[in-house]
C-alpha cells in the first residue's frame, strides 16, 4: 500500500472513530434515563429544533437573499459599503450575539430600563427577548452573512445578454426577479442556506444564554447533569443522523449546480434605483447592518468601559494564552492533515481515494457538542487499552493517560476543522498543472523535493489562509473546547459560557471584543478576496 494512501486511511479513520462510537451507543443500557427524556422532554427537543431551524432559514433567506439582490444587481449610494460591511457580523460568534442582545433587551437592560423611565405605556407591548422569536432572530443576525455571500456571486454570474433577453419578453422587475433572476441563483441560495441549517443544528452557546433546550443543550445536561456519557451519545446519534441528511443535501444541491455564461462573458449591468427606492435601500440595509453588527459591538465596548478596571487583571491574560496554544497547536494538526489530504488525492485520482477524502471532511458537519462526546468515548477506551497492556507487565496507572489532557484535543480540533483547512490547500494546489509537475521531473525534480521545491511555495497563500480560517474557528469553538478540556484549562470563549451562565454580561465583554477582533481577521480575507474577484 502506497505511504499517501496509509496517511488518508489514518486521517479518516481518526474522523470516523468518534462518530461510530457515538453511533454505536444505541445499544446501552440508559432505560431509566430514556424514560425521563422520553417522557419529559424528546418530543419538545424535537419541536424546538425544528421551530428553530424552520425560523431561522426563513429569516436569513429574507436578509441575505435581500441583500445581496440589492448589492449584487442595483444601483444606489453607498452600495460599494453595504457589499462588504453586510459580511462583518460573521466575525461575531452566535453566543456572543446572544448575550448582547439578551442583557440589552432583558427586564433589566438598558433598553427596558429606559422605557419603564420615558415611555411606561410601549413596556407591556415590548416583546421577551427571551423566547423562541428571540433566539431565532439573534441566530438570523449571526448566520444571515452565509446566504448574503452566496446568493451576491450567484446574482453577480447572470450573464447581461440573459437578462436581454428576459426584459425583451416585456417582464417587469418584478417578474424577471421571480422568474428569471431568483431560479437561477437558487443554487447559491441553496448553498448558503444548507450552511445556516448546519450552523443552527450545531449552535449550543446562543440557546444556552436564551435557555432554548435543543439536542445540543440536551446533550449537555445529560453528560453533566445525569452523568451519563452513554445517554448522551444517543442523544449525539439523532444529531449524527440530521447531519448526514444535510450532506446528502448539500451534495445533491451541488450536482444540480449548472451554469453557463454567455459568450461575451459579460455581467448583467446594475439596476439604477430611483432616489425613492435607493432611501429604502439604505434604510434596510443601514438597518441590517445596524442591528448585526453596530449595535452588539458598541454594546460590547461600553460593556468593556464599565468592566475594564476591575475585570483585566483577572487572569485574562492566562485565558488568552490558553486559547492562543489551542489555536495554534490545532490550527498546525488541522493544516497537516488537510496537505495529507490535498497532495494525496492529486497524486491518485480513484474512487476509494476520493471516498475516504469525503468522509475525512465529515467531522466539520457535525456539532461540538457530538465530536465532543464521541472524541471522550475515544479516549476513554484507549486509556483502558493501555491500562490492560501495561497490567500484563505488572505497570499499573494512577490515572487516565489521554482522556482530559490538553495534548489530545488539537486532534479534536483536527476532526472538526478539517473541512476548512483542506478547501483552501485544494484550491491553491488545484491551479497548479500537470504540465508543471511534467516539466519539473524532467529537470530531476521529483517525489518529496518536487512538493517541497516546487508545490508548498506556490500554494503558501492558500495554506495562510487555510491556517488563519482554523485558528480563527478554534478561537471561537466553545462546546467542543468546554466538554473536552482539561479540568482548570479554561479559554476566552469558556469563559464567556461560564460568566453568560451567571448573567454577567459586562464581564463577558472583555473575552468577546477579543474573539469578535479574532473573527475579524478571516472575515477581512474573504472581502479582500471577493474585491479581488470583480478585477
Amino acid at each position: 500500500m502506497e505511504p499517501s494512501l496509509v496517511l488518508v486511511c489514518g486521517v479518516a479513520l481518526v474522523v470516523l472513530l468518534p462518530i461510530l462510537l457515538v453511533m454505536a451507543s444505541i445499544f446501552a443500557d440508559t432505560r431509566d434515563i430514556w424514560g425521563h427524556l422520553r417522557e419529559n422532554l424528546l418530543a419538545g427537543l424535537l419541536f424546538n429544533t425544528a421551530v428553530l431551524s424552520s425560523g431561522v432559514l426563513a429569516l436569513t433567506a429574507f436578509f441575505g437573499v435581500s441583500a445581496a439582490y440589492l448589492t449584487a444587481l442595483c444601483e444606489f449610494p453607498g452600495r460599494r459599503f453595504f457589499s462588504w460591511a453586510l459580511l462583518l457580523p460573521l466575525s461575531v460568534p452566535t453566543y456572543v450575539m446572544a448575550f448582547v442582545y439578551t442583557g440589552l433587551l432583558d427586564f433589566s437592560g438598558p433598553v427596558a430600563t429606559f422605557l419603564r423611565q420615558h415611555l411606561p405605556a410601549v413596556v407591556p407591548w415590548m416583546p421577551p427577548v427571551r423566547s423562541t422569536g428571540g433566539v431565532i432572530l439573534v441566530l438570523s443576525l449571526a448566520l444571515y452573512p452565509y446566504v448574503f455571500l452566496l446568493a451576491a456571486g450567484g446574482f453577480a454570474s447572470q450573464g447581461e445578454r440573459v437578462l436581454e433577453a428576459s426584459r425583451s419578453m416585456g417582464l417587469s422587475r418584478g417578474r424577471l426577479f421571480f422568474r428569471v433572476m431568483l431560479p437561477m441563483a437558487r443554487p447559491f441560495i441553496l448553498a448558503g442556506l444548507i450552511l445556516v441549517l448546519m450552523e443552527t443544528l450545531a449552535d449550543f452557546g446562543a440557546v444556552a444564554v436564551f435557555n432554548y433546550d435543543t439536542f445540543t443543550t440536551a446533550i449537555y445536561k445529560a453528560w453533566f447533569g445525569f452523568f451519563s456519557i452513554d445517554a448522551a451519545s444517543q442523544l449525539a446519534s439523532f444529531l449524527v443522523v440530521m447531519a448526514l441528511m444535510v450532506l446528502t443535501a448539500e451534495e445533491w444541491s451541488r450536482r444540480r449546480m449548472r451554469y453557463v455564461r454567455g459568450r461575451d462573458g459579460r455581467r448583467a449591468k446594475r439596476i439604477p434605483l430611483s432616489p425613492r427606492q435607493g432611501f429604502g435601500a439604505i434604510l434596510f440595509l443601514g438597518g441590517l447592518f445596524s442591528v448585526a453588527f453596530v449595535v452588539p459591538m458598541a454594546q460590547l465596548f461600553v460593556w468593556v468601559a464599565e468592566a475594564w478596571r476591575e475585570e483585566f487583571h483577572l487572569g485574562y491574560g492566562g485565558l488568552l494564552l490558553n486559547s492562543l496554544i489551542l489555536a495554534g497547536a490545532g490550527a498546525l494538526v488541522t493544516l497537516s492533515a488537510a496537505l495529507v489530504l490535498a497532495f494525496a488525492g492529486r497524486k491518485a485520482n480513484g474512487r476509494f481515494m476520493a471516498f475516504l477524502s469525503r468522509v475525512s471532511l465529515l467531522g466539520y458537519a457535525l456539532p461540538g457538542t457530538v465530536l465532543a462526546v464521541g472524541m471522550v468515548r475515544v479516549l476513554t477506551g484507549m486509556d483502558h487499552l493501555a491500562a490492560g497492556t501495561l497490567a500484563v507487565f505488572g505497570v499499573g496507572l494512577s490515572g487516565p493517560l489521554l482522556q482530559g489532557s490538553v495534548w489530545m484535543m488539537p486532534v479534536a480540533y483536527m476532526v472538526r476543522f478539517l473541512s476548512v483547512g483542506f478547501s483552501a490547500v485544494s484550491s491553491s494546489l488545484g491551479r497548479i498543472s500537470p504540465s508543471m509537475d511534467e516539466a519539473a521531473r524532467t529537470m530531476g525534480i521529483s517525489g518529496f523535493s518536487l512538493v517541497r521545491r516546487i508545490h508548498l511555495p506556490l500554494i503558501r497563500g492558500g495554506m495562510v489562509t487555510g491556517a488563519i480560517l482554523v485558528f480563527v474557528d478554534i478561537m471561537k469553538e466553545m462546546p467542543l473546547t468546554l466538554m473536552t478540556r482539561p479540568f482548570g484549562w479554561d479559554t476566552l470563549a469558556v469563559k464567556i459560557f461560564e460568566l453568560t451562565s451567571e448573567g454577567e454580561w459586562e464581564r463577558a465583554a472583555i473575552p468577546a471584543v477579543a474573539l469578535v477582533a479574532a473573527g475579524l481577521i478571516p472575515v477581512g480575507l474573504l472581502v479582500w478576496q471577493k474585491e479581488r474577484a470583480k478585477r
